[in-house]
């Protein structure tokens, strides 16, 4: 079996349905094949993990123990069908704040690669924003960009199922 990897998946539009400022548990909602990807990037080999940019936060929408209650209650719902989460990594600031643990600034990276003992180098991010595969490229890492729309030397995937495909393909 191939050696442990991480993946660090982005949660809003990645895993689950993209609610601006979504500040309540009750209103997670996974996206389709979520679940069904994320076992598949487990059976390869994958430590997953979740990163989190969390600017509602800062912009006083809700507060960090709010942030904080909705990644727990995900990470419940994804245990409950069968998926484990290895850490979960929030920034709660603003852009503006220039802050390193926002994506695609390393530092969320950085914390669960301390948090885990695995290497940023063999590492992927999957998201649904650019952001999310410059930090991966910051990182010295990979990425799949969740998108319907091809995008030039970045990968692409529809859905998690298709990233996990391409990370497995890859291992």
């Amino acid at each position: 079996m191939a050696s442990p990897f991480l993946v660090l998946l982005d949660r809003d539009g990645t895993i689950i349905v993209d609610k601006p400022n979504l500040d309540t548990p009750d209103g997670l909602e996974l996206l389709p094949n979520a679940v069904d990807g994320m076992k598949a990037l487990s059976a390869a080999g994958a430590i997953l993990c979740i990163v989190t940019n969390q600017s509602g936060v800062g912009r006083g929408h809700f507060d960090l123990d709010t942030a904080f209650a909705i990644n727990n209650r995900l990470v419940d719902m994804l245990i409950a069908k069968g998926v484990e989460i290895a850490h979960v990594a929030t920034c709660p600031h603003v852009p503006d704040d220039h802050c390193n643990c926002r994506k695609p600034r390393p530092g969320l990276a950085l914390a669960i690669a301390e948090a885990t003992g695995l290497s940023l180098e063999e590492a992927w991010v999957i998201g649904d924003k650019p952001s999310d595969v410059e930090m991966a490229v910051i990182m010295g890492g990979r990425g799949v960009l969740i998108s319907d729309e091809a995008v030039a030397d970045v990968a692409t995937a529809k859905d998690l199922v298709e990233a996990a495909a391409i990370v497995a393909a890859s291992e």
